[in-house]
Formats: C-alpha cells, sequence, structure tokens
C-alpha cells in the first residue's frame, strides 16, 4: 500500500494534478469575490466562511476524475484488480493520495487567504480544523465517484454531477464550524457531524468503489 501510495503521489505532480492546480484555482475564486459582492468588510466578514468552504470543495472536485483514469487508461487499473492488495485497499490508497496532493494544501493554504475575505480572528482554528476533518471525506466521496465513472466518455462531467449532492452535508456542517467558531458559539455538534461524515465514508466507500471498479472492469 506505501509503495502504491508513493507512485500515486509521484504521478500526482507529474501529470499536472496535484496540488499547484488546486491551489491556483483556490486563490482565484478568493481573489473574485471581493470583486462581485464589494470591497465591504461587514460583508466579506459574514460570507467568508462559506465562500471559503465552498471554494475548498470545488478545488478538490477538479483533479477527481484523475483519481483512477490514467490507470484505466494505461492498464494499471487491471494490473491492481489482480494483484494481491484488494481493490478496496486501492480505492483507500487513491483517496489518501488525492487528500495529500489536494486535500492538504487547501487546508494549509485556507487560513492565508482568510485574510482577504476579512475572515474573524477566532475563526482561524476552527477553518483548520474543519478543513482537517472535512477534506479527505471529499476526497473519499470524490474516489467513489471517480470508480463509478471510471472508462466512460465524458465521465469527468458525470462525475461532478453525481458527486456534488454528496458533497452537501459536508459543506454544510463545515462551513458551519467556521461560522460558530467566528461568533463564540459552540462548536462540538457541527464538528461531531463532519467526523462522523468522515469516518462513516471511509468505513463504508472503500468497498463501495471497489465493487464499481470491479463492475467497470469487466
Amino acid at each position: 500500500m506505501i509503495a502504491l501510495l508513493i507512485r500515486d503521489l509521484r504521478l500526482a505532480v507529474r501529470a499536472g494534478g496535484g496540488f499547484g492546480l488546486g491551489l491556483a484555482f483556490f486563490l482565484i475564486v478568493i481573489v473574485l469575490v471581493p470583486f462581485g459582492v464589494g470591497p465591504e468588510a461587514a460583508v466579506l466578514t459574514r460570507i467568508a466562511p462559506g465562500i471559503l468552504w465552498v471554494a475548498a470543495l470545488l478545488a478538490a472536485l477538479l483533479s477527481l476524475d484523475r483519481i483512477f483514469a490514467l490507470d484505466f487508461e494505461d492498464g494499471s487499473l487491471a494490473l491492481l484488480a489482480t494483484s494481491p492488495l484488494p481493490l478496496e485497499g486501492v480505492a483507500l490508497v487513491k483517496a489518501l493520495a488525492h487528500w495529500i496532493t489536494t486535500g492538504l494544501p487547501l487546508t494549509l493554504a485556507a487560513p492565508v487567504l482568510g485574510f482577504l475575505l476579512n475572515l474573524d480572528g477566532p475563526a482561524y482554528p476552527w477553518l483548520l480544523a474543519s478543513l482537517a476533518l472535512g477534506t479527505p471525506a471529499l476526497s473519499m466521496i470524490g474516489a467513489f465517484g471517480a470508480a463509478l465513472t471510471v472508462g466512460l466518455r465524458r465521465g469527468g462531467l458525470l462525475l461532478s454531477l453525481l458527486v456534488l449532492p454528496l458533497y452537501v452535508p459536508t459543506l454544510i456542517f463545515g462551513a458551519e464550524v467556521v461560522r460558530r467558531g467566528a461568533e463564540g458559539m459552540p462548536v462540538t455538534t457541527p464538528l461531531l457531524m463532519l467526523a462522523g461524515i468522515t469516518v462513516g465514508g471511509f468505513a463504508l466507500l472503500p468497498f463501495a468503489a471497489a465493487a464499481a471498479l470491479r463492475v467497470n472492469l469487466r
């Protein structure tokens, strides 16, 4: 599993689907928001939690179609299906590699970009905490969607349509954690819900992704 993880990390960087693309998109969205809604500090402060989470979600969505597509095209996925490592483990490693190259850089960059949206000071640790808990769920859900659409023509568009509705609970609870943290309200409930989504996703979705891969490889 470690060898597969290292291989996927190298491929993500070499193929241009790594953290650079996601970070660039994240930065562009955050920079454009003040031009669209105006420079008023009060308005930016109010919408900052939601905008940061929406931008992170869309940035994570950009590279989802590459999770299995490259391996499917060169035949590596068929070899992985016959290897001693079960497909459930392959799906888990692919999701982890996607999070390391996309979700983790977005999490680390979010506090810096929060300054551009005048995010309240007390919200910064909760922004980090919510993204650290929520972005792994985005990667795992994305890996499941990528497994469903691997090998399909225009699968990237279909993948977006399939995955975006599944991202909504993570988005809601993630933004709520940041909003409550900024206002000094208790964050326990949305934080636990966010953690539950991530844990549940990693417990169940590798099996669903493996089943989808087996169907698509027949």
